[in-house]
């Protein structure tokens, strides 16, 4: 009712307005309700302020304003708001304000609120994601004796899954944006470039999974294995953000970072896993967990060399990229096929300990996923391909932004 109650003196404000020949074109519906909102501020009692005062004190006080400051009260309200919410209750975020509108709302504004119990996703970040789930449910549901040809089977779980992958893709994206090159610093970053780094390092540094934990643990989905999982998820995102910094800087890279990084690649994988079998009741398979641990590392290598020269522009997390500056651009591809050599034939151990006909309805889906992909590198299928090693990726980037221009 109270939100019935303000409504109503909106519009009552809207149709004085009207009436006054105030406010802007009848067309501009958004920028009117702006104006009401504000009027009825306005005419609200404060102390012993009068009308006049009042607007003296914005003549005063709204030639200062600008977009940019702005938006830094806004993140500032944000922030302020996450501290003073109560972490163990669930609110509901309000959808409509007077400064910003839905479509302005970016994904780190959507995060902004690390220390509530409120996760939210972007539909961008939904619809990314569904390649993942798309594969999740294709690869694992087979494991858990679930038949992805049947719909039923799979909307059953897909709304805790589909959020669960989409709030990790969402902070996984926002992460990329902090690896960003420098352009060896003769970029020059404008406030609002710095303001959004600001809000990143700031979410980033306030347990940005602890939203979606408060969620699952509200829904009994919870268990220490998947929250262990989701703080994996965020060492990682610290590695890559470490290896990264550092490969452009120029400084020491040691391989036992690299392995662990890349090992750790995939916990968005064990997180929707581990809440299947949470969703079934069912105990969890460590034989099928481990040998899904050996799966998604081989797939994660040859996705890194499909993606290598991509992942160079971009300054994402590379194994190939990582091992150039550890062993040099001629051992490299050696040491790191000496790496993928060791898990093959771990895989193929594991898989000769899987039932039967789920290792042949595995082989058959990795068959599948390799000819829809396009890679040839896919284990255990296809063959594997390591692309021709970037040695100068300064130069590189250099040289790919002046044929682009």
């Amino acid at each position: 009712m109270e939100e019935l109650r303000k409504l109503e003196k909106v519009q009552s404000m809207l149709e004085f307005m009207e009436s006054h020949s105030r406010g802007v074109s009848n067309s501009d519906q958004h920028s009117n309700r702006f104006l009401a909102n504000f009027i009825l501020f306005l005419i609200e009692p404060c102390g012993d302020l009068s009308i006049n005062h009042k607007c003296s004190l914005l003549s005063h006080f709204i030639p200062t304003l600008s977009s940019a400051f702005l938006e830094d009260a806004y993140q500032h309200h944000l922030f302020t708001t996450s501290k003073q919410q109560n972490s163990g209750g669930f609110q509901q975020s309000l959808v409509g304000n007077s400064l910003l509108s839905c479509n302005q709302m970016k994904e780190y504004s959507l995060l902004q609120r690390c220390n509530e119990n409120a996760a939210m996703v972007g539909l961008d970040s939904m619809q990314m994601a569904n390649s993942t789930l798309e594969d999740f449910c294709r690869s694992y549901f087979m494991f858990h004796g679930l038949d992805v040809s049947k719909p039923q089977s799979i909307f059953k779980y897909l709304p805790i899954l589909s959020f669960t992958e989409s709030y990790i893709y969402q902070l996984d994206k926002m992460n990329e944006k902090l690896l960003q090159t420098p352009c060896n610093g003769n970029c020059v970053f404008g406030e609002k470039d710095e303001r959004e780094t600001k809000v990143l390092v700031s979410c980033f540094s306030n347990e940005p999974v602890r939203p979606l934990v408060s969620i699952l643990e509200h829904k009994g989905l919870l268990t220490e294995r998947i929250r262990e999982e989701l703080r994996l998820g965020e060492e990682y995102w610290a590695l890559e953000r470490k290896l990264c910094s550092a490969l452009t800087n120029k400084e020491e890279i040691l391989v036992e970072d690299v392995m662990k990084a890349i090992h750790l690649k995939s916990f968005d994988y064990r997180v929707l896993n581990l809440l299947l079998y949470q969703l079934q009741g069912t105990k969890v398979e460590e034989l099928h967990m481990e040998f899904l641990s050996i799966s998604e590392f081989l797939v994660e290598v040859s996705d890194d060399l499909y993606d290598y020269e991509d992942d160079v522009l971009e300054n994402n997390f590379n194994i190939l990229r990582m091992f150039i500056r550890i062993y040099g651009p001629s051992a490299a591809p050696a040491m790191l096929a000496k790496c993928i050599g060791e898990a093959e034939d771990k895989y193929a151990s594991l898989l000769k300990s899987l039932d039967p006909h789920l290792s042949l309805s595995y082989q058959k889906r990795c068959a599948e996923a390799t000819k829809e992909g396009g890679k040839v590198s896919e284990h255990p299928l296809g063959t594997w391909s390591i692309p021709t090693v970037i040695q100068d990726e300064e130069l590189y980037r250099l040289k790919l932004k002046s044929d682009i221009s």
